[in-house]
């Protein structure tokens, strides 16, 4: 029997914080735009896309604008927003899913709120490339070594939108979100990837939070670091793919091309949290396209020195679900990191009280945009530090145009409700 520990050295931005409300970090918020001499040069197109034989919403479906590097996703109740500049107007959307067969729609053919169907396509492992390794593990360490390849290797400057939201129970108890500006660094560079804010409004009810508070340290950083194959080190290494099982699944297709489907799991003998979940490979390059994977939170205790940087010696924090995903994008051959989500929930117990507390943490990055740019630099003073946190800033949710010409992730239900109580409540005040 092996046992094993992640590394040490796990980056903070992953790690949640348990402590006693402290004040967060300030920083400086930019926006360049006036919003007023913006609303007549771009178009708003909202839409829903659902699956064509179930007829439900597909979360995380890819929104883009043919000929540019404009788009967005759907939310998880399948929405969207898309805004489009007045000179892009006569192009074409495409909507993309893994696992579904592309659809591509005129900007002029869009209804006020159009419902999108897409249709399932499955492919037989026999099918696809014959050139394929011998087996599941060999196509990872193929996937891992080919990253310079695959990816970007000249700096891009991405625009992002980022959402954080912390629940204890049902009950929302924090809510932040900002556009950032991402220098996403060549995947064969050791350099990591620099973070500037443009706009973010946050409003904390630490009320809901009693007296204890989860805070996210990093904020955007978090998502940016599931990037797996950016940031692999933090996952799969050279040393570790050993202490996994990898096995093929029924392959796949997106934007009509064929996906491998890889299970991966920590081997039985194996103790201690690892990871488990889905890889998506693409057959032709061997490209990670998606995956999808969790935490093995079975040894509590274990897992939660990866989370817990700091806590009252009266409360224990238990994490109950880790789970993460990341979605990549291919243009003119080169793929990039396009979205990314972080959903994690924890059980905190208080020596002494009869009932626990329980909390979820859901945080989530989306590309929106991006440039290529390899001479613009961003300075340390103007860059947004992994050992930030947000600040609660409420500004920015009393005013509905707030995010103007930027593109961001269509807010479901549960939190568009959250915004009217929170525009409520500064009314009130």
């Amino acid at each position: 029997m092996k046992t094993i520990r992640l590394q040490t050295n796990y980056p903070q931005v992953l790690i949640f914080i348990a402590v006693f409300i402290f004040s967060t970090s300030n920083f400086k918020t930019h926006a360049f735009f006036d919003f007023q001499q913006q609303t007549d040069s771009y178009k708003e197109f909202k839409g829903t896309v659902f699956d064509a034989k179930t007829k439900d919403a597909l979360t995380f479906a890819d929104i883009s604008v043919r000929g540019t590097n404009i788009s967005t996703i759907s939310n998880t109740e399948g929405e969207f927003l898309l805004k489009v500049p007045n000179e892009h107007l006569n192009k074409t959307v495409s909507i993309s899913f893994l696992g579904y067969t592309e659809q591509q729609i005129a900007l002029s053919e869009f209804s006020k709120h159009s419902k999108i169907y897409l249709q399932p396509s499955i492919t037989s492992l026999s099918e696809v490339n014959v050139n394929a390794p011998k087996d599941a593990l060999s196509l990872v360490e193929a996937t891992l070594k080919r990253k310079g390849e695959n990816y970007i290797n000249e700096q891009k400057i991405m625009t992002g939108f980022y959402r954080e939201t912390i629940k204890k129970g049902s009950k929302n108890a924090s809510l932040s979100e900002a556009v950032v500006e991402i220098y996403k660094q060549p995947y064969e560079s050791n350099k990591n990837d620099r973070v500037r804010l443009i706009k973010a409004r946050k409003n904390t009810n630490y009320s809901r939070l009693d007296t204890i508070a989860l805070k996210l340290q990093g904020g955007p950083f978090s998502t940016l670091y599931v990037d797996m194959i950016k940031y692999n080190q933090f996952i799969f290494t050279e040393d570790n793919l050993s202490d996994y099982d990898f096995s093929f699944e029924n392959s796949t297709q997106i934007n009509n091309k064929k996906v491998y489907v890889v299970h991966f799991k920590q081997k039985p003998e194996i103790k201690g949290p690892l990871y488990y979940g889905k890889l998506f490979i693409d057959t032709d390059n061997f490209a990670l396209v998606s995956a999808i994977y969790n935490l093995n939170v079975e040894d509590a205790e274990e897992a939660s020195k990866l989370f817990i940087r700091k806590k009252p010696d009266r409360v224990k924090v238990y994490p109950t679900e880790a789970a993460y995903r990341v979605d990549y994008k291919t243009q003119d051959g080169k793929w990039h990191y396009r979205y990314s989500n972080i959903q994690l929930a924890f059980k905190v117990n208080w020596k002494g009280k009869l009932f626990n507390n329980n909390y979820t943490l859901n945080s989530e990055m989306a590309i929106t945009d991006w440039q290529e740019d390899n001479t613009k630099l961003l300075s340390s003073r103007d860059s947004f530090k992994p050992s930030m946190i947000l600040s609660d800033k409420a500004s920015g949710f009393s005013d509905p145009r707030f995010w103007g010409q930027y593109n961001i992730i269509e807010p479901e239900k549960s939190i568009e409700s959250a915004i009217a109580k929170i525009n409520k409540k500064l009314f009130k005040n």
